[in-house]
């Protein structure tokens, strides 16, 4: 009985260790792309969910990690702040008005940033505020609106869905008219990058002819099964769901779903640490997504 009590007692300690380390760690996965279309290379880092998260002070840690990759766009895929009643937007401004001196940025709409717009009476002018904050550094919420980069033949398009797609177990079904009606056609004489923050919508942003996605929302599931890697819960109340976190393919669209850098509600991480992506676009004669050599970064935040 004794040797059980200890062996419980290490498992659990471990668990504990590697949730601590977890929920203030990021690791760095890097991928390629290649596709005619695109005219010059170019690198791209995507943030995700960091729900005001801070890896050492101001973020000096994960600002680091991204200078150091040394990237040419910057495409966030939304909740880089957290809809508290209260809570501060600082952390998350901070971090895009220093990404937004040195890069061009794509801010696409998660649900969080959305929430504070909908609902005026719990958060007053917070929206309003953050907005004019962005617009000061140059940077704005793309709300179904799209940007070109005719240099690199690359066109980034930010979709903001309907709050009711966001609903827990009971989400509307996303008819084919939809996509089309708020963000128009895709460009085929460009590599389309569509913003979509929510990741279960997979299939109709690939109909809708996406050649890559980006998304996050489910904080690749919080908790992972080690060796199966499939994480466990989504912000849906559903278990293990099919997408949990990183790159997933629809006839020719591919999807790369950020698990996030930070957590809300409850700050826990387990077997899953942030995630901090970096892809590079380069010419080639036929479109390829492939995932490079996964790497640790120093990056440590403190846990509030």
């Amino acid at each position: 009985m004794n040797v059980i009590i200890f062996l419980l007692g290490a498992a659990l300690l471990f668990l504990l260790w590697v949730a601590l380390h977890d929920t203030t760690h990021f690791e760095v996965t890097e991928y390629v792309c290649t596709d005619p279309r695109i005219k010059k290379n170019c690198r791209a880092v995507i943030l995700s969910d960091l729900h005001n998260q801070q890896y050492g002070r101001k973020n000096a840690l994960l600002l680091k990690a991204i200078r150091d990759a040394k990237p040419d766009l910057v495409l966030i895929a939304g909740d880089m702040l957290t809809a508290k009643p209260g809570e501060d937007f600082e952390v998350a401004l901070s971090l895009v008005r220093e990404l937004a001196k040195d890069y061009p940025v794509c801010y696409g709409v998660g649900n969080h940033e959305y929430r504070l717009s909908l609902y005026r009476e719990t958060y007053g002018d917070t929206a309003k505020r953050f907005d004019e904050a962005l617009a000061e550094c140059g940077v704005r919420l793309m709300r179904n609106e799209r940007k070109i980069f005719e240099d690199y033949g690359i066109t980034v398009v930010g979709s903001q869905i309907h709050h009711r797609f966001y609903r827990r177990r009971h989400a509307s079904i996303m008819k084919e008219s939809y996509l089309p009606r708020i963000i128009g056609a895709p460009d085929p004489e460009r590599y389309t990058i569509l913003i979509a923050h929510h990741p279960d919508y997979f299939p109709n942003y690939a109909a809708w002819g996406a050649d890559l996605v980006l998304s996050g929302h489910f904080h690749g599931g919080a908790v992972r099964v080690p060796f199966w890697n499939k994480g466990v819960l989504s912000p849906n109340i559903s278990f293990f769901p099919k997408y949990d976190g990183g790159l997933f393919e629809e006839g020719k669209s591919r999807m790369l779903l950020s698990r996030g850098l930070g957590c809300h509600t409850i700050p826990l991480r387990l077997f899953n640490p942030g995630d901090l992506l970096f892809v590079d676009f380069e010419k080639g004669e036929t479109s390829k997504f492939e995932k490079k050599d996964k790497k640790k970064s120093r990056g440590k935040s403190a846990l509030k």
